[in-house]
This record gives C-alpha cells, structure tokens and sequence, in this order.
C-alpha cells in the first residue's frame, strides 16, 4: 500500500566557522555540507528508505537546488509525478554552525509557498496521507478533505506548531506532535488523536507508553521526521500500531546514533537488525 506525503523540500546550506559572525563581519568557514532537507522530503525518504511505496507531492524550482531535490526522491525510489515545478526559486535555508554546535539560520521557503493543492490527487492504493506545517495550511485542508473523500486517513505531523483550524482538525485522523507541539495543542477538542514523541523517554499514544531503545546520540536533528516516515511505512505494509511505533522508535534511535553519511544509507534492514537486538521490552 502507498503513502502520500504532501510537504516541504529544503536544500539545507550548513556552512561551519568558530562562532557566529556580527554585522558587517566576514568569518572564514571551516567547512560546508549540502543537505537535503523540507519536513515533507525528510519524511518521505524515510519512508521510503524503510521500505514504504511512497508518492511525494510539493513544488521545486527549475535551478540547481530543485534538480537536486527531485534527483535525491527519485534516487530513494520516491515516484515523484506530483512534484511541480515552479519558475521561480527552490525552498532553501542557510546556516552557521560555531564550534559549540550553537547555530544561526535563514530559511526561505520559496516554492513551498506555491503548491498548487487542485493539481494534487490521492494514487490509488493509497494507505494514509502525510501532512506536516511547513506549507500553507489552505494547501493541507485541500489534500486533507481529498483524502478524506476517498476513505484515506490523514496524518499530520504538527511541525513547527501553529494555530490547528477547524478545517483541517475535521479532516485529520492523527496528530504526530513532540512534548513542544503537544503542548501547544493540549486544548483541542474534538479533533484527531494524538501521539506524542518525547525524545528518549519514548512515544505515548492511546495511554501507553513505548520505552525507546537506549543509545548514544550523535544528534537528536531530524529524528522526528524518521520517526514519522518509519511509521507511516510500517502501518502501510499492514503492521499493527504497536509493531509500527516498535519500528519507528528504533528507526529513529539508529538515525540518532549515526552520523550523516551513515544516515543517507540506512536501510530497513539495518533497522530491523537493530530492533532484533534490544533486549525484550
């Protein structure tokens, strides 16, 4: 069965220098990385990477940034036909990062902003559709109310938290949301069920908690979006929700303990080795 996921592309510019320079200050950097990136992208590699049949829908630009977005879906085995394209330029971000690890940022959404939500359809097949808030929530309300007319569940990953409307609360089945957006969204009523992500202390949904492997992190920063994209492959290929979070979790905490260039090549079966090897819970 097929996930849809509806979201965000980034091309992330991670340059690296001793500290954070002033204004009108030039510092000289010490390195610099071109990282894939856009909640909805992240997510749908990683589903993809653990197994998930996975359409990805957003918009690019046609420049350099934009060819190698799609490039990269394509190469995981995303099927990237509702990728549009956009004349203008593609969604990117630039950061410095000191040699504390503290960092500053731009992001520039660019043609996130002009997905054309009419142009978007639900594949045939389709398991569930993933939604995250780094688009506009009209585009997210119009893929929702779609996916909810052809008997789709709808998830959304509340990332970054904002206001919930009314609109896309009625039409979304679950909230993926961490202790921050948990908190943010604590007074809804009426909406979708919520299953929390609370980092090492493990993941809360329908009352129970899910312990999370132990391991040594190299870096918490993306860890939701695996933990998202696992789950969202698991549930598809008909796990029950206890064996998907089981997955997730453990996809997430090999994500965390690895280093970028091992992160780009996990596979599921990396994955499932590792889950083989946790003591029994």
């Amino acid at each position: 069965m097929t996930v849809l996921v509806v979201g965000s592309l980034h091309l992330d510019v991670v340059t690296r220098a001793p500290y954070l320079p002033g204004i009108d200050e030039t510092v000289t950097g010490t390195g610099v990385d071109y990282v894939f990136g856009g909640k909805g992208g992240n997510q749908a590699l990683a589903a993809a990477r653990m197994g998930g049949q996975v359409h990805f829908a957003g918009r690019a630009g046609s420049d350099t940034f934009g060819h190698t977005l799609r490039h990269t879906l394509a190469a995981a085995g995303v099927n990237t036909q509702q990728l549009q394209p956009d004349p203008g330029p593609s969604g990117m971000s630039v950061a410095i990062v000191n040699d504390d690890g503290d960092y500053g940022a731009v992001i520039v959404s660019a043609a996130n902003l002009n997905i054309d939500a009419e142009a978007i359809s639900i594949p045939q097949g389709t398991k569930l559709v993933l939604l995250q808030n780094e688009i506009p929530d009209a585009v997210n309300v119009a893929v929702a109310r779609k996916a909810r007319a052809s008997g789709v569940p709808v998830w959304l990953n509340a990332a970054p938290a904002r206001t919930l409307s009314s609109s896309l609360a009625a039409n979304c089945d679950l909230l993926l949301a961490n202790r921050v957006e948990a908190a943010f969204y604590k007074d809804l009523a009426g909406g979708p069920e919520v299953l929390k992500t609370l980092g090492a202390q493990g993941v809360r949904y329908r009352g129970h908690t899910y312990p999370a492997p132990v391991v040594r992190a190299v870096s918490s920063h993306g860890a939701g979006d695996m933990f998202a994209g696992a789950l969202a492959a698991g549930v598809a290929a008909g796990k029950t929700p206890q064996e998907a979070i089981t997955f997730a979790q453990a996809a997430a905490a090999l994500h965390v303990a690895s280093d970028l260039a091992a992160r780009a090549v996990m596979t599921r079966d990396q994955v499932t080795a590792f889950l083989d090897a946790q003591p029994s819970r």
